[in-house]
């Protein structure tokens, strides 16, 4: 595999990459020759997740949130990702836009008036009457639950680690090096290999999810728009010319492409929810902006464990709810975390802890509040609060991907507003792709700087290929067989990032050794652990208590220096 990755002109682990690859390959071959067998083999799968393991989903997240908060505000908060002298590469903006854009922007646009209105239909919890207050207030308390603190928690758990692991200990910009801790040099090995390649796959599925979710609320805007029939085939055409728009973006790179597109795309994004506040119910969005904050704080804890577990003896449906939402959810966002991981490291170099912690779990959680009390509270009092429903809730009942072009129909200038969605996803999808595409060349490569263009090309069509086929696969019923492919997927994925949080406790008792070891007047690591004023006891127990010296002695043992590349400059030099 060397000699061929060196004849292609390949820069990145031949093993990593063409087994990755070939995995792929064979899956997309198939899918295509027994879209039947495949497909249930899915579905059973996902009934098994959901009904024997949905309970793990569910504590594992707000386990994530609990630690997130726990580690922001420790001595250990203080700390930098990367080394103690390195400073921000990007301004907060352009690092808030990028992150957003990248994460879960697709989401916002798909589900923004769907998923309240879906709750305010249909309440999952007994005794609330559908289209009453109690179910509008839950319906939005759901809809945060599912999409704001919790959400950004399975992204910012990964990010802290890589960036804690791979900046501040010199180790390759792979899944595997945050279990350095425990694999040790058996991250180069075939244990480390093997995790990294189930990092990439499953980057490559959950990406595929969320392009097909943005694929088909294209379609059903331009069929709203022009009248084409919103098929398969229509699907298909339009993931083929937006991956290519998206691989000219790969073309381009990280800071050119993907930070120009990332910017476009949240002023965009912006302008059109300040147009539906301000042309709408103002006053009303407002009272609701503030009150709907209180609300969603109120019952987050209910929700956080809440995991119908009584539903067996009133329902027949069971785990049919959560599994379908919550468990769902967190699946397919997991499936991104490897990605989003890696690019919120790649991007958060120089800032501490505290503050990576704070604008990933935070800021977007702020604009995923204000977006959703913008577009669902409006839609659910266009759809009649207190009454029996109306044409938004109606059509989404019938087709959940043409849920805001239908809520746009009452604002003016309905059909240029429902354009402007339609350009407005399919830069969510372009950003998505092209971001996730450089991603998985650096997970491949072990590098944070880009690899050659053939290689991030190569993945920029791979994933639209994958996603048409999951949409071929799926047919009519494209979300859900999305959903049972995802949910399978996402569990050993699931399960890593699970440990990550034992590698973090296990890398900053380590990192408070290396403190006390070094400290002396002037040194900002030190100043950082010391500001608490104790000692940590544990720090010189467990595994890495003998064993930091072996980590910040990584880079010599290869027999060359270990080459990080500053952000900033594009400079290369030892570290």
């Amino acid at each position: 595999m060397d000699r061929l990755a060196r004849r292609l002109g390949l820069k990145t682990d031949p093993t990593i990459f063409f087994v990755s690859a070939g995995l792929m390959i064979v899956f997309l071959i198939l899918l295509l020759a027994m879209p039947g067998p495949i497909g249930r083999v899915f579905a059973d799968g996902r009934d098994w997740i959901v009904s024997s393991l949905g309970w793990f989903f569910i504590l594992g997240v707000t386990i994530w949130v609990l630690f997130l908060i726990w580690v922001a505000f420790s001595k250990y908060g203080n700390l930098k990702l990367g080394k103690d002298d390195d400073e921000p590469a990007y301004s907060n903006l352009s690092w808030f836009a990028m992150l957003f854009a990248g994460g879960i922007g697709t989401v916002l646009m798909f589900w923004g008036v769907a998923e309240p209105i879906s709750h305010f239909s249909n309440p999952p919890f007994a005794g609330v009457d559908p289209y009453s207050i109690d179910a509008a207030r839950d319906a939005m308390s759901i809809s945060l639950y599912h999409l704001s603190i919790h959400t950004w928690a399975i992204f910012t758990l990964p990010g802290l680690a890589f960036g804690f692991f791979i900046y501040r200990y010199d180790l390759p910009m792979r899944f595997s090096s945050v279990f350095y801790p425990i694999l040790k040099e058996r991250i180069h090995g075939p244990i480390g290999k093997t995790v990294d390649i189930f990092a990439v796959l499953g980057t490559l599925f959950g990406l595929a999810v969320s392009l097909g979710l943005g694929t088909s609320q294209i379609a059903a805007g331009l069929n709203h728009l022009t009248g084409v029939s919103n098929n398969t085939m229509l699907r298909v055409v339009i993931i083929t010319v937006l991956t290519l728009v998206a691989t000219a973006s790969i073309v381009a790179g990280l800071d050119k492409g993907v930070k120009r597109l990332s910017n476009i795309n949240i002023l965009g994004a912006v302008a059109l929810m300040l147009f539906v506040l301000f042309a709408g119910d103002t006053v009303f969005l407002l009272r609701q902006l503030i009150e709907s904050t209180g609300v969603y704080f109120q019952d987050v804890i209910r929700l956080a464990f809440w995991n119908d577990a009584m539903a067996q003896f009133g329902k027949e449906e069971g785990w049919g709810w959560q599994g379908g939402w919550t468990v769902f959810y967190w699946a397919w966002t997991v499936t991104w975390s490897p990605f989003m991981g890696v690019f919120l490291a790649r991007i958060s170099r120089g800032r501490t802890i505290k503050q990576f912690v704070g604008g990933v779990l935070v800021a977007p959680s702020v604009f995923t509040l204000v977006w959703f009390v913008t577009f669902g509270w409006s839609a659910m009092e266009l759809d009649g609060i207190g009454g029996e429903g109306g044409p938004i809730s109606a059509a989404v009942g019938e087709s959940v991907p043409t849920a805001i072009y239908d809520f746009l129909e009452n604002y003016p200038l309905a059909t240029l507003l429902s354009g402007v969605a339609v350009v407005i996803v399919a830069l969510f999808f372009a950003t998505s792709s092209d971001s996730a595409s450089l991603v998985v060349d650096m997970l491949c490569a072990g590098d944070a700087e880009s690899g050659p263009v053939r290689q991030r090309v190569f993945w920029g069509i791979s994933e639209g290929f994958l996603a048409a086929s999951l949409i071929v696969l799926g047919g009519e019923e494209g979300l859900q067989t999305l959903q049972q492919v995802i949910t399978v997927m996402g569990l050993p994925v699931f399960v890593l990032v699970f440990a990550m949080l034992f590698m973090l406790l296990m890398g900053f008792r380590m990192e408070s050794k290396r403190a006390r070891g070094r400290r002396q007047p002037g040194d900002p690591a030190a100043a950082a652990l010391a500001s608490s004023g104790s000692e940590d006891a544990l720090a010189a127990t467990g595994p890495l208590a003998a064993d930091e010296d072996a980590v910040g002695a990584h880079a010599d043992r290869s027999g060359t220096p270990h080459q990080q590349t500053d952000p900033r400059s594009g400079a290369q030099g030892p570290s």
